[in-house]
């Protein structure tokens, strides 16, 4: 069993994460991958004494009434990499986090939880659920994070938490998502569900009906446009790796407050003219690993895009006035990265005066068209 210094450590970790990576879907490769939010202050408090110089508390595990095999301290219940196949018994009502990762559990059902109402997070990942009972999560009253990756699910699960503020449900067996679906969760602000078998036709319109999320990941999926009906407060779009042919005029006319649009990996052929426009505050544009054959105009007018990779595409041609504005001033933020290697054009053709408007040469990543 692991003492409270090392779950100190441990926790002090997961305080350091960053923002969920760009380039790269979720990944849980552990239980301490939870961020604790605000929780994290109040389990600090347990664990340390305020005097000068003092050391971190040990605190004897609750014992009595942890479900077999399972560790048990300081509102923290483990039990992952056990082979369990249903949800195990006797999970102290005090528990916040709980880990149930990595076994063979099939079905969830309406009282596996029951008493659970402190619960702060759950995790479920990589078992065999393939099927969740509509009443399953209704005593988790204060349950914020809701991990359910790598499954076997078909559907999005009914009656989850209205105080759900994160779900990741990506690799599971998803094709539809039904109208209503999300509603009445008002509180979730992140949704990843790539890795799904969804096609565009998959969401019923009304699906993210209520939402207000921040950040939404699809990718690894079979859409084949950019969907219409996600919800406009978005800040993070991602559709990494999907089956994407075209930006349309209107495909972005809803989610003007991006900030960070991934495209990367799919088979673009074309922007079309004023697309870009719908995205005034864009900071980062991901249309890595595409079939364009030249830089998508707008660019010039976005005044705060400061990433943009466009590498891996077949762009043969780099005019002096693909990035910048011709009016000095026009852009408030500097590129700070501009990524053209793996395409047609060498960087000798390009005139330097192109990357006016980049903070520091070393942001432009160049190269020869790799044969």
């Amino acid at each position: 069993m692991f003492s409270c210094r090392s779950f100190l450590l441990l926790l002090l970790n997961v305080c350091s994460l960053t923002a969920p990576s760009l380039a790269l879907p979720f990944e849980q490769r552990g239980f301490w991958d939870f961020a604790m939010d605000g929780e994290v202050g109040d389990l600090m408090t347990v664990m340390m004494r305020d005097e000068e110089g003092s050391a971190v508390e040990e605190l004897p595990p609750d014992v009595s009434s942890c479900p077999f095999g399972c560790h048990c301290q300081l509102n923290v219940v483990q039990c992952s990499d056990l082979s369990l196949t249903v949800v195990p018994k006797e999970i102290p009502r005090d528990t916040k986090l709980l880990d149930l990762q990595n076994n063979r559990i099939t079905e969830l059902k309406e009282n596996d939880f029951k008493g659970l109402t402190n619960l702060y997070a759950l995790s479920l990942v990589n078992n065999k659920i393939s099927k969740v009972h509509p009443r399953t999560f209704a005593p988790l009253l204060h349950l914020k994070k809701l991990y359910f990756s790598h499954n076997l699910l078909t559907v999005v699960p009914k009656n989850l938490p209205p105080s759900l503020v994160e779900l990741r449900i990506h690799d599971n067996r998803i094709k539809k998502v039904a109208e209503g679906t999300f509603s009445g969760l008002g509180s979730m602000n992140c949704i990843e569900m790539g890795g799904n078998p969804i096609q565009n036709s998959g969401f019923e319109p009304g699906a993210f009906k209520g939402l207000k999320l921040n950040y939404l990941r699809i990718s690894e999926s079979k859409l084949t446009g950019i969907p219409k009906d996600f919800p406009d407060s978005l800040h993070e779009l991602h559709l990494d790796n999907n089956q994407i042919q075209a930006i349309e005029l209107e495909d972005l006319s809803r989610y003007k407050h991006l900030y960070r649009l991934g495209l990367g990996f799919n088979h673009i052929r074309m922007i079309e003219n004023g697309s870009l426009s719908y995205v005034p505050n864009l900071r980062e544009l991901h249309l890595e690993n595409n079939r364009l054959t030249r830089v998508p105009m707008g660019l010039p007018d976005m005044k705060y895009l400061q990433v943009v990779y466009l590498h891996s595409n077949n762009i043969s041609r780099v005019d002096v006035n693909d990035f910048c504005p011709q009016r000095y001033g026009m852009k408030k933020s500097f590129y700070n990265g501009i990524s053209l290697y793996g395409n047609l054009v060498n960087y000798w053709e390009v005139q330097p005066a192109t990357f006016r408007c980049v903070g520091d040469r070393l942001a432009i990543q160049f190269g020869n068209y790799k044969k």
